[in-house]
């Protein structure tokens, strides 16, 4: 008998919620929060868990085209980039866009090649022999198609909206979250399950436990994951340039700028997207001239070549590790970009095809504070940063969305009367305090999508409460 008294006494504490309307009101939108968003946290999560092993993976499953057998790895040195980029041309019809040189003796080199019909090709060579060990569509490797469903851009720029409307209410839900798990004077189901826990009150306390645990590296992985977004890192970003907080604008006057968006290099730091690409200044030339260079990159018309390239990239301390990006023009230039890692920083250089001149050399230390804290928040929430444990403390904040979730899901479904959705009560007269009115104007101004999503959510809480006492009378 006291033990069935203890039960329903549990019970009875878990399901009762602080009888003050803030409590209601800030239970309710966590709980509509997460009904809108959970499909696309969990496949957030579960996406974002499989690509933080993405070399790891890609490793397992193009091993025949990644990987160097034991007798390959025996042979030293680097084969030159021009004999490289002529064997990928000959294996694959198109043009040579960039060329991988591996950060380790493992890998193959792999060369990108833009094909007849736009799509881009990879080829894979022994870097010593210049081997073909194959080549497949870019669009082909799991790992991109895992990537492109992480970030939504499968849906095109509705689904790079909707991400970061996603990511701003996934900050409402830690926040909201973290004021509904403040114990108010409880000491059990806090930070642990409570041992005599059965039903709903367990599935309460393992996704209150999983909150208070998680809630840092999942509020991390919302925040880092913002620059990527369409309005606020687009924004952000071009603030930076412009106040002088990413790369320094004394860096760039220097040389002469084409009109090309470092963007299409390819994969770059976050704070040198939006700035252009240095142009290349042809002897006796101004402006914009024809065809420079020759087939694979090599000598054209007075240009370098890659392989001289290559060896001045070198000389400045960028001799593995780091993709070679080809000129696309007369204008163009040779560059080579390394992303940050856990045994390397930053660095990008472009050089002038023609003179071989530096047009900019950047490091991890020349953009300014704001642009590196940025970018080193981009690579921890890559799992780049730290190794194997930046790669496991960011699983385990997936691992814990995830799993919020699931809980969540079960909670309201053992709640909830049949056929009705249950959402938690509020009674009329409840107002927000003045405190979370701010926190919200001040999330909604930060992050624009989602102050105009909450304002949203807002007018059709409204109406809807209009329509109710409407059908009551």
């Amino acid at each position: 008998m006291h033990d069935m008294n203890d039960k329903t006494h549990l019970a009875a504490t878990a399901a009762t919620p602080p009888a003050s309307g803030l409590y209601r009101r800030v239970w309710r939108w966590h709980f509509f929060a997460g009904l809108l968003c959970l499909p696309f946290l969990f496949t957030l999560a579960l996406t974002g868990a499989i690509y933080l092993f993405n070399q790891e993976i890609d490793d397992v499953v193009h091993a025949d085209l990644l990987l160097r057998s034991d007798a390959a790895r025996s042979q030293p040195g680097m084969a030159p980039g021009s004999l490289l980029l002529a064997r990928a041309a000959a294996a694959v019809e198109g043009r040579p866009l960039a060329l991988y040189r591996p950060a380790d003796d493992r890998h193959t080199v792999r060369v990108d090649m833009r094909g007849p019909d736009g799509a881009v090709m990879q080829v894979f060579l022994d870097p010593a022999s210049g081997a073909v060990m194959g080549s497949m569509a870019e669009a082909g490797r799991l790992m991109g198609l895992v990537k492109r469903i992480h970030s939504l851009t499968v849906a095109g720029d509705a689904g790079n909206v909707l991400i970061e409307i996603v990511a701003g209410w996934a900050i409402v839900l830690v926040v909201s979250g973290a004021y509904l798990w403040w114990p108010r004077g409880r000491r059990q189901g806090v930070v642990a399950i409570r041992p005599q826990a059965r039903g709903r009150v367990w599935w309460r306390d393992l996704h209150a436990v999983t909150g208070a645990f998680g809630a840092i590296v999942i509020l991390f992985l919302a925040l880092t994951g913002m620059p990527w977004s369409i309005v606020w890192g687009k924004q952000v970003n071009a603030w930076l340039s412009a106040n002088d907080l990413g790369a320094p604008a004394g860096m760039w006057d220097k040389a002469p700028r084409s009109t090309v968006p470092a963007s299409a290099l390819g994969p770059l730091p976050w704070s040198l997207e939006q700035h252009r690409v240095p142009a290349s200044s042809m002897p006796g030339h101004t402006g914009h001239h024809g065809q420079a260079m020759g087939p694979q990159g090599g000598p054209g018309h007075g240009a370098i070549g890659v392989d001289r390239a290559a060896a001045l990239f070198a000389a400045a301390g960028l001799d593995k590790g780091y993709r070679l990006v080809l000129p696309a023009d007369a204008d163009g230039v040779y560059s080579a970009i390394r992303l940050r890692a856990q045994h390397a920083g930053l660095r990008v250089i472009h050089l002038d095809q023609y003179s071989g001149k530096v047009l900019l050399d950047l490091g991890a230390r020349d953009v300014g504070a704001v642009a590196q804290l940025t970018d080193w928040g981009v690579s921890v929430h890559q799992g780049v940063e730290y190794g194997l444990p930046n790669q496991l403390l960011m699983l385990a904040g997936c691992i814990a969305v995830m799993l919020l979730c699931v809980t969540g899901v079960v909670m309201w479904w053992k709640r909830r009367p049949a056929g009705r959705l249950a959402a938690p009560p509020r009674k009329d007269g409840d107002r927000l305090a003045l405190g979370v009115v701010v926190i919200a104007v001040v999330l909604g101004i930060v992050f624009p999508l989602l102050g105009i999503s909450m304002l949203l959510a807002a007018v059709l809480e409204t109406l809807w409460r209009y329509g109710a006492s409407v059908r009551r009378t």
